[in-house]
């Protein structure tokens, strides 16, 4: 049921909303990309192996899932500019932090309470499940493009991180994005300011859905365990393609530049699955999303010329950017809406949990290995048991509940 235009939903603010959520989520998001550019440098600088040298991708990580959750309890109670403010002072105190550090344990730390936990968290699933709020009609799209945030940063902070570290160093480049972070994220709290027009829909929590024997709860496990195995798969490209170019003799640089193109492909993919959430619903979207990314893991395996892995990265951009914003939407579909905030949280947490989780695997692998084709195939299996789900869901589909429509 349609917000009356009073209520500011489909409004002009909305839209002015959405940009400014967009913006911060590309700032902040540079929390989630930046070990990840500096894991070969920070790999040289303390004399570790490779999989101690994600040890710190792995703490951001869990900080960033477990920090969703307690950031979208604060926005569902305080709504969305606590979280945001948080974010800025933390990820500012965090970067300049960690350029001090003298031993692994000390970078990792900081990565994982401040920029982590503290940091990235609040700009991601705290935002999706606050413009949820404020669209109806084109929900599935203004989701998109909240999430989008996530992949700008990923397309913008990578090669600016790597040419400031050819420039200053890794340490002196944490330094400027502190302080980028707090002087560019306070000014666009201000946009956040006024109060979400929540639904407030009335399902009782252990009913069940639709056709399914199942309550809301039990979807959101399954929601859990598909967030986790889809980024599983998702991890190993996204982690690692920096190191996977350094070994293959291209450089880091190059990279880099891959993994700025796959996010860029993915803000494309996350803006086309938001449109077509919105006219096929979540469940399908996941699916559609997940099928294509196990299609193009694959291509990874024979192709490793510098061409074939900028097209493969592109690819792969393309085909996995609209997963996870899918389960925001079929949260919102299915679930009361002024729990947005906690429930989006706890399967982005399932997500994050997947990716860290697959970037320390995918480091052991190499170790025992010397290669990461294991690691490829790892991710592969991961992403079938994604896909079952989604075509579980898909053919007991339940019906959305009216109230939260």
């Amino acid at each position: 049921m349609s917000q009356t235009s009073d209520s500011g939903v489909e409004s002009p603010y909305a839209w002015a909303r959405l940009v400014a959520s967009l913006l911060v989520a590309t700032i902040g998001g540079v929390g989630m990309w930046s070990v990840v550019v500096v894991l070969p440098h920070v790999q040289a600088d303390f004399g570790i192996d490779r999989a101690g040298a994600s040890i710190p991708y792995t703490a951001t990580m869990i900080g960033f899932a477990t920090g969703g959750v307690f950031m979208g309890k604060l926005a569902d109670r305080y709504g969305v500019v606590l979280p945001v403010l948080l974010s800025a002072f933390s990820l500012a105190v965090g970067y300049i932090g960690a350029a001090y550090t003298t031993a692994i344990w000390q970078y990792a730390i900081l990565q994982g309470v401040l920029i982590g936990f503290l940091g990235c968290s609040a700009v991601f699933s705290p935002l999706m499940a606050d413009i949820s709020h404020w669209f109806d009609r084109r929900r599935g799209l203004a989701v998109g493009i909240s999430a989008s945030g996530n992949y700008a940063a990923g397309t913008v902070w990578p090669p600016i991180l790597q040419a400031l570290i050819e420039t200053v160093g890794w340490r002196h480049a944490y330094v400027i994005v502190g302080i980028t972070c707090i002087t560019l994220m306070l000014p666009l709290t201000l946009v956040l300011r006024r109060p979400s027009p929540r639904q407030h829909a009335t399902a009782a929590s252990g009913g069940t859905l639709g056709r399914l024997p199942i309550s809301t709860n039990a979807l959101m496990t399954l929601l859990i365990i598909a967030g986790i195995t889809c980024c599983l798969a998702m991890s190993m490209p996204q982690v690692h393609i920096v190191a996977y170019c350094g070994d293959l003799g291209y450089g880091v640089a190059r990279g880099a530049e891959m993994l700025s193109l796959m996010l860029g492909f993915g803000v494309i993919s996350r803006l086309a699955s938001g449109w077509i959430s919105d006219r096929i619903g979540g469940v399908r979207t996941l699916l559609l999303g997940s099928t294509l990314q196990m299609a193009t893991l694959f291509f990874y395996l024979p192709f490793d010329g510098l061409v074939s892995l900028y097209v493969v990265s592109a690819l792969f951009g393309l085909a996995q950017g609209g997963i996870v914003p899918s389960y925001a939407i079929i949260i919102r579909e299915y679930m009361p809406a002024s729990e947005a905030g906690t429930r989006v949280g706890i399967v982005m947490m399932a997500t994050i949990i997947g990716m860290a989780l697959g970037g320390w695997v995918s480091g052991v692998i190499f170790d025992l290995t010397g290669s990461y084709q294991i690691a490829f195939l790892n991710g592969i299996a991961w992403n079938v048991v994604n896909a079952a789900i989604a075509l579980w869901l898909l053919y007991n589909r339940p019906r959305p509940l009216l109230a939260a429509a």
